[in-house]
């Protein structure tokens, strides 16, 4: 072999080593630009894992509500409580219909419905209750302290969120459930008199 062949040679291997490393590179981007994605199905997300989880615990809390709703509208006396199980389906339903869309972009996979815990809660909270009893225990549990854990689960997000998009959305739906809170707070009020005027009959 002549020294001319050599270097043709030698020529032709680094180009096919180039051209073998070339797809390697691309599988650190994803489609967007940012890095994290890194198969062509894009099913590892696009975002840090803790606005993965943000986005988790809030599709897991949005479903909790759905449903502890959907159950008050059948075993709630009070019809301002079905008002308000109406309201929380309807807004809580919008809410993660716009999570889920977020969450497509991102590559999350998202719950489809509550975790075990709240579930659990749920029944052993509210399946127990009936009538005003029922009201109470639907107003405080969901209404009252499922929207303070929900809405300091957002309030952090909105503020530490690393995705621009994810946290804008969070900061957006803030207000929302600040009015949910303050809703849930009145009517807790209101049950609770009406409870003590049963009971002291």
């Amino acid at each position: 072999m002549n020294h001319k062949t050599s270097h043709r040679t030698l020529a032709i291997a680094a180009a096919v080593l180039a051209l073998a490393a070339t797809p390697l590179a691309w599988g650190q981007q994803n489609t967007d630009g940012k890095t994290g994605a890194t198969n062509a199905d894009n099913k590892v997300p696009a975002i840090p894992r803790t606005d993965a989880n943000f986005m988790k615990q809030a599709a897991e809390n949005g479903h909790a509500e759905v449903e502890t709703s959907k159950m008050a509208l059948t075993k709630a006396s009070s019809p301002e409580v079905k008002k308000f199980a109406q309201q929380m389906i309807d807004d809580h339903t919008k809410t993660n219909e716009e999570l889920m869309a977020l969450a497509k972009t991102k590559g999350v996979e998202l719950p489809s419905g509550p975790s075990l815990v709240q579930k659990g809660k749920a029944k052993a909270v509210l399946d127990t209750a009936e009538g005003e009893k029922f009201d109470q225990r639907y107003v405080a549990s969901m209404g009252v302290d499922a929207h303070e854990d929900t809405l300091k689960l957002f309030r952090k997000a909105a503020k530490d969120a690393k995705d621009p998009e994810l946290k804008a959305w969070a900061a957006k739906t803030v207000p929302a459930l600040e009015h949910h809170l303050q809703m849930a707070k009145a009517l807790d009020a209101t049950v609770n008199k009406k409870g003590s005027k049963t009971a002291s009959k």
